[in-house]
C-alpha cells in the first residue's frame, strides 16, 4: 500500500491503516520523544499521546511536503505544548555567557550515555538544547515556540552545554561508568 493510500485510509478512521501507520512511524517518532522527555516512560506516554493527536489531525495533512516531517513537527509541538501547560518553562536570567562548545571524541562516548545526560538536563535546558543543537531550529524559532525571548534561548543553550560538558568530563574520569558499550 502506498503512503498516500495509507494516509487516505487513516483519514477515513480505518483502524488497520492506523495500526500500519503506527508500526511504520512509531520507532522514528519514539526517538524524537526520547530526546524531549526526561525518561523512557515519559517518552512512551508522549508517543502514545502524539499518535492520538496524529489520528485526530491527519485530515489536515494536504500532501504538501514530507509526511514524516509533518509527523515529527506535530510530535515536537505537542510535547512543547504539554511542557508549556505544565509551567516547566519559567524565565531565567538572560545573562548570556560566551558560547560553550562541547567537543566529544565520538569513539569514547556512547549514544546511550549522551541520551541519558541530555534527559537529565532541567526541562527548559533540555528543550532548548534539543531544538537548537539536534533539530536545527534558530534561537528566534525556539523563542517563538517556547514563548521566551531569544536571549533566554541563548542563555538556556549555554547553560545546557556547560552542564553536558561537565558531565562528560566527570564521566571520562570515572572508571566505573563505561564510555562505550
Amino acid at each position: 500500500m502506498s503512503i498516500e493510500q495509507l494516509i487516505n485510509d487513516c483519514k477515513k478512521n480505518n483502524i488497520k491503516a492506523q495500526e500500519q501507520l503506527y508500526r511504520q512511524y512509531a520507532p522514528k517518532l519514539f526517538s524524537v520523544c526520547l530526546k524531549y522527555s526526561s525518561n523512557y516512560t515519559e517518552a512512551q506516554d508522549n508517543l502514545q499521546d502524539s499518535f492520538l493527536l496524529i489520528f485526530e489531525k491527519i485530515h489536515q495533512f494536504s500532501f504538501k511536503g514530507s509526511f514524516e516531517g509533518w509527523l515529527k513537527r506535530l510530535v515536537i509541538n505537542h510535547i512543547l505544548q504539554k511542557y508549556r501547560a505544565e509551567s516547566f518553562l519559567s524565565l531565567v536570567d538572560e545573562e548570556i555567557k560566551d558560547e560553550v562548545e562541547v567537543e566529544i571524541e565520538e569513539e569514547n562516548v556512547s549514544i546511550d550515555f549522551l541520551l541519558k545526560i541530555i534527559q537529565e538536563l532541567p526541562e527548559r535546558y533540555r528543550l532548548v538544547f534539543n531544538l537548537y543543537a539536534i533539530d536545527g531550529y534558530s534561537h528566534q524559532e525556539i523563542a517563538e515556540m517556547l514563548n521566551i525571548t531569544v536571549g533566554t534561548s541563548k542563555s538556556n543553550l549555554s547553560r545546557a552545554r556547560l552542564i553536558l560538558k561537565g558531565k562528560i568530563e566527570n564521566n571520562s574520569g570515572n572508571s566505573n561508568i563505561p564510555l562505550v558499550k
